[in-house]
C-alpha cells in the first residue's frame, strides 16, 4: 500500500517530503503557496493537491528552472497550480507523466513541454499564461479536455515526429497559431475548438501527417487550416467559420483529404463543469484511502453506509422517484489522535465526488474562531466562518467548549451554538458540519440547544487504538521517515502500548508519534557515543535500547 506524506503537516516543504518519500509514495499537499521548484529524476510517485483548483500553488517564478521538472521515471500530478518564470511550468524529459486538474502558467516558456520520448497524459489541464501552451517534441501521449487560452505564441506545438492524441480541448486567443504541426509531427486532433488566433488556426508543415477530425476552427485572423508542401493530412467532418480566406489552404504538393461539416453543433471541448454528476473513480479512490487508515473498522463501515445511501438517493432522483431531505451533518466522538480530522476531510471529498456538495473545501475551527468578545460579535464571527465553509465541510474540534462558560461573567458560546443551529438548517444542502470531541462532553454539548441534536444525521464513535494498531501506526510513521525497527523492537513496542493507561490524556496516534520522536532522540545520543562515523544501517535502525531510553 502506498505511503502518504503530508505537506505541511509532517513536512514543511514539498522538497522535504520528496527527500524521504519511498518509491510509490503519495505527497499530499495542503492549500497554500510553496516558493520552490520540484525536480524529480527517475522517481515513481504522486503529487496531489488537496484543495480546490488554484489553492495549492507551486511558485517557481524567479527561480532557475521549471516549477516541475521530471527526468525519467513515472510521476502523477493532480490538483496543483504550477507557475514558472522564463522556463516551462512543467518539463518532462524521457519520462511518463500524468497531469490532472492542474493550472499552468509561465513567462517566456511553455505551460508544459515534453521531450526525448516522453509520454504525457494530460486531463483537465488549464494553461493560463506562457509563450506557448503545450509543446511535444519526439514525444506522445494524450491531451483530453484541456484549455489553453491567451498564450503569446502558438497554443500547441507538435514536432520532431511527436504523435500525441489531442481531444476535446479548447485553444483560444493565442498570439500566433492555435496548433502548429511540423518536422514530421503525427498528432490526432479530435473534437477540439480552435479560435481567436493571431494567425491561422491549425498549420501543418515539414513532412507532417496529422489526422484532424470533428474539430471547430473559427474567428481566426488567418486561414482556418493550412497544409503545407510535402505533408499528408486527413481533415474529416471539421467545421471552419469566420476565418480568413481560404478557409482551408492545401499546397498543391501536399496530399490531403478534406471534408467539412457545414453548420451543425460545435464540439463540446475544454474543461466542463460536472454539476451534480458523480465521479465514480474518485469515490473509489477516496474509499480506498479511507480503508488504508489503520483500525477504525466501525467508523469505516458507518461512512460506507452513508455513501451507499447517498448513492442510492441520487439514483432514485435520476429515475424521477421521491427522495427525502437528508442532512450531511455528523458528530464525531472519541479521544484525541484517533483520525477524526482525517476522516472528516475524506468525507468532504466524498460528498464532492458524489455531486452532493459543490466542492471539498475543508474549514477546521475551534471555539476562538466562533466566539466573540462583545454582544453581537459572536453571531457575526460564526456566520462568517460558516460562509467560508459553504460548499464543503465545517469541522469544529472540541465543540463541547462552546457550551462551557468557563467561569466568565459573560460567555458567548451559547450564542455561537444558537447561530449554528439556524445556519445548519437553512443551508443543510450546501455544507456539512462535523462537530468533534470527547464522548461524554459531546452529549452535554447536544443539550445546549433543543434543536441541536436533530440537526445531525449520525454519531460516529472513534475508539482508542489497540496495542497492535499502535504498533502498526508507529511502524508506518517510522517507514515514512526512513527508519526500520531492529529485531525485538516490535514486540517491545507492543508490550509498552499494552501497559500504558488509556485515560483522558492518552493521545492514541499522537502517542505513537511522540514516542518515536523520543526514540529518535535516544538514537542520536547513542550514535554520537559510538566514537566513529555511523553507517547507513546505524542511521536508519531503531533498537530496543532507544525505546527504553525514551520511556525512562
Amino acid at each position: 500500500m502506498a505511503s502518504t506524506l503530508a505537506v505541511p503537516g509532517s513536512y514543511p516543504t514539498i522538497r522535504d517530503a520528496l527527500e524521504v518519500a519511498p518509491d510509490g509514495a503519495v505527497i499530499s499537499v495542503a492549500p497554500g503557496s510553496y516558493r520552490e521548484r520540484i525536480e524529480l529524476q527517475g522517481r515513481r510517485l504522486t503529487l496531489r493537491g488537496t484543495g480546490e483548483p488554484g489553492t495549492v500553488v507551486v511558485d517557481a517564478a524567479g527561480l532557475e528552472g521549471p516549477a516541475l521538472a521530471v527526468l525519467g521515471g513515472e510521476v502523477t500530478v493532480e490538483g496543483l497550480a504550477l507557475t514558472s518564470g522564463d522556463y516551462p511550468a512543467v518539463s518532462a524529459i524521457n519520462a511518463r507523466l500524468t497531469v490532472r486538474r492542474c493550472q499552468l502558467a509561465a513567462g517566456y516558456g511553455a505551460g508544459l513541454q515534453a521531450t526525448d520520448m516522453s509520454t504525457v497524459e494530460a486531463a483537465e489541464v488549464k494553461v493560463e499564461r506562457g509563450q506557448h501552451g503545450l509543446v511535444f517534441s519526439d514525444s506522445g501521449g494524450t491531451v483530453d479536455s484541456c484549455e489553453i487560452r491567451g498564450v503569446n505564441d502558438d497554443g500547441i506545438i507538435v514536432r520532431l515526429g511527436a504523435d500525441p492524441a489531442i481531444r476535446n480541448t479548447t485553444i483560444a486567443d493565442c498570439g500566433y497559431r492555435g496548433i502548429y504541426v511540423y518536422q514530421s509531427g503525427r498528432p490526432v486532433i479530435e473534437r477540439c475548438d480552435v479560435s481567436g488566433t493571431g494567425d491561422a488556426g491549425i498549420v501543418v508543415a515539414n513532412s507532417s501527417s496529422p489526422q484532424i477530425r470533428e474539430t471547430w476552427v473559427h474567428e481566426t485572423s488567418g486561414s482556418g487550416i493550412v497544409v503545407g508542401a510535402g505533408c499528408t493530412a486527413v481533415v474529416e467532418q471539421c467545421r471552419v467559420d469566420g476565418t480568413a480566406e481560404p478557409k482551408v489552404s492545401v499546397d498543391p504538393r501536399a496530399q490531403a483529404t478534406v471534408t467539412l461539416s457545414e453548420g451543425g453543433p460545435a464540439p463540446r471541448a475544454g474543461i466542463t463543469e460536472s454539476g451534480n454528476g458523480q465521479d465514480a473513480a474518485e469515490v473509489d479512490r477516496l474509499l480506498t484511502e479511507l480503508d488504508s487508515m489503520i483500525g477504525l473498522a466501525g467508523v469505516k463501515n458507518e461512512v460506507r453506509a452513508l455513501i451507499d445511501e447517498i448513492q442510492v438517493n441520487e439514483w432514485r432522483r435520476s429515475a424521477g422517484l421521491s427522495v427525502g431531505a437528508a442532512s450531511h451533518h455528523l458528530i464525531f466522538t472519541g479521544a484525541p489522535g484517533t483520525g477524526k480530522t482525517t476522516v472528516a476531510r475524506i468525507y468532504g471529498q466524498l460528498l464532492k465526488a458524489l455531486g452532493v456538495l459543490p466542492n471539498g473545501r475543508f474549514r477546521e475551527v475551534s471555539r476562538r474562531d466562533l466566539v466573540g468578545q462583545y454582544i453581537g460579535h459572536t453571531a457575526e464571527k460564526t456566520t462568517s466562518v460558516f460562509e467560508e465553509a459553504m460548499g464543503g465541510v465545517l469541522f469544529i474540534d472540541e465543540a463541547y467548549t462552546l457550551s462551557r462558560a468557563g467561569g466568565a461573567s459573560a460567555d458567548f458560546g451559547q450564542e455561537a451554538i444558537d447561530t449554528l443551529v439556524k445556519l445548519m438548517e437553512d443551508h443543510r444542502d450546501q455544507v456539512a458540519v462535523i462537530v468533534a470531541g470527547y464522548t461524554q462532553e459531546m452529549l452535554d454539548f447536544l443539550d445546549a440547544n433543543s434543536g441541536l441534536a436533530s440537526r445531525f444525521a449520525k454519531t460516529l464513535e472513534f475508539e482508542n487504538y489497540g496495542p497492535d494498531e499502535l504498533v502498526l501506526i508507529a511502524t508506518r510513521i517510522a517507514k515514512n521517515d526512513d527508519y526500520v525497527f531492529a529485531p525485538g523492537l516490535t514486540e517491545a513496542l507492543y508490550e509498552h502500548f499494552s501497559q500504558i493507561e488509556r485515560d483522558r490524556n492518552f493521545g492514541n496516534a499522537r502517542e505513537a508519534r511522540k514516542l518515536l520522536e523520543g526514540m529518535r532522540k535516544a538514537q542520536s545520543g547513542r550514535l554520537r557515543s559510538l566514537g566513529r562515523m555511523p553507517s547507513r544501517d546505524d542511521l536508519t535502525t531503531l533498537v530496543v535500547d532507544d525505546l527504553l531510553t525514551a520511556i525512562r
